[in-house]
């Protein structure tokens, strides 16, 4: 039986009261859930995804430090190519082949800008769609950047980026095929304009501070860049630290976000590269364990799935790859990474939910047929987080 939750926040507050965090100590509290009151879940999920250190003497001046870093690489990477794009592509028409836009010297700085556009509306199209079914993605936030949206800035912004890029591209898209009513990318579906409202100058909304995490990240990470799906994992993640009820630590939730972002990216990327798909560490491997893991478990569904010749890549792929972020609602999904986050052999513990959410609908699967099976999975019907984790739970104590 769970404890209530005042003794749950005086335990926690005991644990993180230490001068060193006994970190097992906190890993069996987080693992049953953290408590969000007093900004308890920003708090561990930092020191969980290591951004945070163990001796607390040491937090303030870390988080100094590796704020003044975001600050930098926002500098570099944002501001420093928009101005020089603001100074060199607009005003001057002599501008030297060096730098001219057409350049084909691949380490021209043009060359990369451009390319750093193809990522950018990736992003982009991705993040506009975060979590449609809430509000708070397209809502500004309450501590726009002020370094990228200072009224005196003339550069281009990420925001002026992708407007200038989408409008190119649409134009290329035209002449290339010759029809005119060519989709452009503003317009998916009629009724998904007003995922495409901009805030005013001066205000930014919380979908474009996760873009430029992303586009940070892409930049810092050549080998790996952007895949889809990253959008999903960074998300949550933000989500939590923006929601921070104490508003010093909500105020960096941007740099903290991408730390820790950062951090956890290390620890799953290479469920993201596809060339390491069938090595030791990538994906195909975790799927496989999956279904070895259930075979252990409760061999009669194992078998029944291997008959239909249901393979765990149509839907562990994306249980495993985004950390079960797709298959639930967020509040569910971040109550998930508190016993993922809290798991010291790192995600061992996802390969049992997976297999928990397996047997929970096993009556199911042995009666459907294929085609049944197969939406049940791509759309699993139970909701209920608690109990899931709870037979996952039961399912590693019974090993």
């Amino acid at each position: 039986v769970a404890a209530s939750l005042p003794l749950r926040i005086a335990d926690f507050q005991e644990v993180l009261g230490e001068p060193t965090v006994a970190l097992s100590k906190l890993r069996d509290l987080c693992f049953s859930g953290i408590p969000f009151d007093g900004g308890l879940r920003c708090l561990c999920w930092k020191i969980l995804l290591n951004y945070l250190p163990l001796e607390k003497a040491l937090w303030s001046s870390l988080l100094k430090k590796q704020r003044d870093l975001y600050s930098q690489f926002l500098k570099e990477m944002i501001i420093q190519p928009g101005i020089a794009k603001a100074n060199l592509g607009v005003s001057r028409e002599d501008v030297t082949l060096e730098d001219h836009p057409l350049n084909p010297n691949p380490d021209s700085r043009w060359n990369t800008y451009f390319k750093d556009n193809e990522v950018l509306l990736q992003i982009d199209k991705d993040v506009r769609r975060l979590y449609p079914d809430m509000a708070f993605f397209q809502r500004p936030t309450d501590y726009p950047c002020l370094l990228i949206l200072d009224p005196q800035n003339e550069f281009e912004t990420l925001r002026k980026r992708v407007e200038q890029t989408t409008l190119k591209s649409q134009t290329v898209a035209r002449n290339r095929s010759g029809v005119t009513n060519v989709s452009s990318p503003l317009k998916t579906t009629p009724n998904s304009l007003s995922e495409y409202e901009v805030l005013p100058n001066g205000c930014e909304a919380h979908w474009e501070v996760v873009e430029r995490i992303l586009f940070i990240y892409a930049k810092l990470n050549p080998g790996i860049a952007y895949v889809q799906g990253m959008n999903e994992i960074v998300g949550p993640l933000y989500y939590t630290f923006a929601t921070d009820p104490n508003s010093e630590w909500k105020e960096h939730a941007e740099a903290d976000t991408f730390f820790c972002f950062t951090n956890l990216m290390a620890e799953i990327r290479d469920n993201f590269i596809k060339s390491l798909d069938d090595s030791q560490c990538g994906i195909t491997y975790k799927m496989e364990k999956v279904y070895s893991t259930l075979k252990e478990k409760d061999v009669e569904l194992y078998l029944k799935l291997q008959e239909q010749n249901i393979k765990p890549q149509f839907f562990a792929f994306r249980w495993l790859t985004l950390l079960l972020s797709q298959e639930f609602l967020l509040p569910d999904v971040i109550r998930i990474w508190d016993s993922l986050f809290a798991d010291d052999k790192r995600f061992d513990f996802l390969l049992l939910v997976c297999c928990a959410m397996l047997t929970l609908i096993r009556d199911q699967l042995l009666e459907g047929d294929f085609t049944l099976n197969m939406r049940l999975l791509q759309d699993y019907p139970i909701s209920d987080v608690h109990l899931i984790l709870k037979k996952a739970k039961e399912l590693q104590d019974s090993k």
